[in-house]
């Protein structure tokens, strides 16, 4: 067996030679002390080598000459796991090591030193059994199969005559470094990574991006700034920023500011390129810092926006356009008002004598004949519809203007049904058509326009009368709409007519369009249905229509659900109209009617001289009529608006500042029927505002509650009076 006695160490076998080298003429004494000297060496060596072979931080295996393991000490026993037991006289270190790893070895000694090599051990000692220093790193396969990185130093163990006795494996376990450099070479991918994908962002951006250090010095570009500039990067690297703008002065202030600021936006400047190429560009830039904190520069992005600001001068000459343009269309839109406002009124002051006088012979007495009677009906037959023609044009031209004005309440839903049922049913009847009026279950508010709900649902009504069978029903039903949100009701008019096709339906929201019924002999205008789908849309409601050829049609409409209104007392009889006097007053009351058009003066001379108790004067313009007023003192004054001279609204002004005259009920009569102008007199102090033409039902009440008014008025003046005084 081999006996693991390695070689004295150099130092000591260098003191053993140099007592030997003494000199012979030495006495006993100094010889014995040069012999204690050596094994005293001898001994410090061999606990030196004893110390380094038991060592548990160092696996040292001693081979043969042949490989066998004869040595194998505790750190060899610590990092393998194999008891020296195990392995000795049993093994060679190729045994326990990687076979790949091993045979790799072989192939590039053997390329290495041109010589083949076998792999196994001999690969693992090939270079120090000739002498030539051998450290590498290897994979050890411990007893229970784990790996482990080692870092091995082979030495070839030498006899006196220099002939290879053995080898001498020390290995250290590589783990830790291995890790660290495992650690190391990810991070150090990281950073390339970070630096890689930083630099894709520079380069990425459609901004010429770049950086300077505090002294406007550039460091760093992106490829658009190079493009920008017509320079390459190394050129603009340590070159100042400022001498690529045609304004340096302006450039060299940006760069201050940011260091003043920290950062600017859209600061512009005008890029100059190497080939004289100018462009604007919106910069954009902030102050950088290292990790301690510690200022580094300027990090600026430039934008071209030579495009932008082509544009922005292209919309300036399109908004002055604009201006332009909006105000031709302001005034053209006046100008069609005031030819609207202006074509009802000549439209209504005709057709109120067409009317009146019709109204008036078919009262007159005696009663007419009935041929004279069905002459009459024609008329007013054909007045009435003329009229509905001109508001429906009218109630179209405002909505379409913008012009419509609408005044959303909570009010009953129940009411209006009861409204138009009984505004509908005479014409039903006329018709031979059912009415069927389905009452709502439970309160049923909405929040709407009172008047135009009311137009809407008197149009459906109507157009459901009109295009009914004979002997046909009409139901009108209120549920609440399904798959809404929010809360709607939907009220829904049912007809038992011909129906819809559905090329009818697409057609059927389109002005003036009657769906061919236009040489029948259904009256209509093809407009109701328009204005009625566009005041809906302006209360935030829907209009729609489900029909079946040969079977009818449901129209029905869609409103916001509202809570009942919640009145006390007070404000309710505040509200009631007064009540009807229990007797006609005394005497006779004088009414005063300012009027120029000579037709509608006599109308109403015609229509008052049935009223016993009403005496008329007259007068054709305001200035005469504000005498007659001051002379007359009349209980109740009917004002026309466009009269020569003075206009009604200066009349009235002059009569309110009056105290003769200030307490006259004042009543407006004119053909200027547009809402804002109905909205203009009322606002103005007018008692009430009557358009022409002329219902003689309507005159007659609004006469009646005037001079009501007025008697009020008288009755508690006297207390008044005495009160104050």
């Amino acid at each position: 067996m081999f006996d693991a006695v390695l070689p004295l160490a150099p130092a000591a076998q260098d003191f053993a030679d140099a007592e030997d080298d003494g000199d012979a003429g030495v006495g006993i004494g100094s010889a014995l002390s040069a012999e204690q000297r050596r094994q005293a060496a001898l001994l410090k060596t061999g606990a030196l080598q004893n110390a380094i072979l038991n060592s548990a931080n160092f696996s040292s295996i001693a081979t043969d000459e042949k490989g066998v393991i004869q040595l194998f000490n505790v750190g060899a026993e610590r990092m393998l796991g194999f008891a020296a037991a195990d392995v000795m006289n049993k093994i060679t270190p190729a045994d326990i090591s990687d076979p790949l790893e091993v045979i790799a070895r072989a192939e590039a000694l053997s390329q290495e030193l041109g010589t083949t090599i076998t792999p196994g051990f001999e690969a693992l000692v090939f270079k120090a059994s000739r002498g030539i220093e051998d450290i590498y790193e290897l994979t050890y396969i411990r007893k229970d199969g784990s790996r482990f990185p080692a870092v091995v130093s082979v030495t070839a163990l030498r006899d006196a005559a220099g002939a290879i006795i053995g080898y001498l494996l020390i290995g250290t376990d590589n783990t830790a470094r291995k890790q660290i450099e495992e650690e190391r070479k990810k991070l150090d991918q990281r950073l390339r990574d970070q630096q890689f994908y930083t630099r894709s962002l520079i380069e990425a951006n459609i901004d010429a991006i770049m950086t300077t250090d505090p002294a406007g010095i550039i460091s760093d570009v992106n490829k658009q700034m190079e493009a920008l500039t017509g320079c390459t990067r190394d050129e603009l690297i340590g070159a100042p920023f400022k001498n690529y703008f045609t304004d340096p002065l302006r450039a060299e202030a940006g760069i201050k500011r940011v260091l003043a600021e920290n950062k600017v936006t859209n600061y512009e400047l005008t890029a100059l390129a190497r080939d004289g190429k100018q462009t604007v560009v919106s910069y954009n830039a902030t102050t950088f810092y290292d990790r301690d904190r510690n200022l580094q520069g300027v990090f600026a992005a430039a934008r071209d926006i030579t495009e932008r600001k082509a544009l922005d001068l292209v919309l300036q000459d399109v908004n002055v356009a604009l201006g332009s343009a909006k105000v031709v269309a302001e005034k053209a839109n006046q100008a069609k008002s005031d030819f609207l406002s202006s074509m009802s009124h000549e439209l209504r002051s005709p057709l109120n004598a067409i009317l009146g006088f019709a109204q008036l012979m078919e009262t007159g007495e005696p009663l007419p004949a009935p041929s004279q009677q069905a002459s009459i009906d024609q008329i007013l037959q054909a007045g009435w519809y003329l009229l509905e023609l001109i508001n429906e044009i009218l109630d179209l031209a405002l909505i379409e203007s913008g012009k419509l004005s609408l005044s959303p309440e909570p009010m009953s839903l129940a009411e209006v049904l009861l409204d138009c049922q009984a505004m509908m049913e005479a014409q039903a009847q006329r018709a031979g058509i059912r009415m069927n009026f389905t009452a709502p279950e439970g309160p049923a508010f909405i929040t709407a326009d009172r008047t135009r709900v009311k137009q809407v649902l008197i149009n459906l009504l109507s157009n459901a009368i009109k295009y009914n069978r004979s002997g046909g029903e009409v139901r009108v039903k209120c549920m609440p709409a399904l798959g809404a949100v929010g809360g709607r009701l939907r009220l829904s008019v049912e007809d038992d007519g011909e129906g819809l096709s559905a090329a009818a339906i697409e057609q059927l929201f389109q002005p003036f369009n009657r769906l061919g019924q236009e040489g029948g002999a259904t009256e209509g205008t093809g407009i109701g249905l328009v204005v009625s789908k566009r005041l809906m849309e302006l209360m935030g409601g829907e209009i729609g229509v489900r029909s079946q050829p040969g079977v009818g049609s449901v129209f029905w409409i869609e409103l916001q659900q509202a809570d009942a209104p919640q009145l006390d007392a007070v404000t309710n009889h505040l509200a009631s109209p007064p009540g009807a006097p229990e007797q006609a007053p005394a005497g006779v009351a004088t009414l005063l009617y300012v009027e120029d058009n000579p037709a509608n003066m006599l109308l109403i001379e015609r229509l008052l001289a049935r009223r016993a108790d009403l005496r008329l004067l007259k007068a054709r313009d305001g200035r005469q009529g504000l005498e007659l007023a001051l002379t007359a003192l009349p209980e109740v004054i009917l004002m026309d608006i466009n009269l020569p001279g003075i206009n009604g609204f200066q009349a009235l002004q002059v009569l309110r500042a009056n105290a003769l005259t200030a307490a006259i009920p004042v009543i407006a009569l004119s053909a200027n029927a547009m809402p804002r102008d109905i909205a203009k007199g009322l606002e103005a102090g007018f008692f009430r505002y009557l358009t022409k033409p002329i219902r003689v039902d309507e005159l007659f009440a609004t006469l009646a509650l005037a001079l009501q008014e007025r008697q009020l008025g008288d009755a508690t003046r006297p207390a008044l009076e005495k009160e104050s005084s």
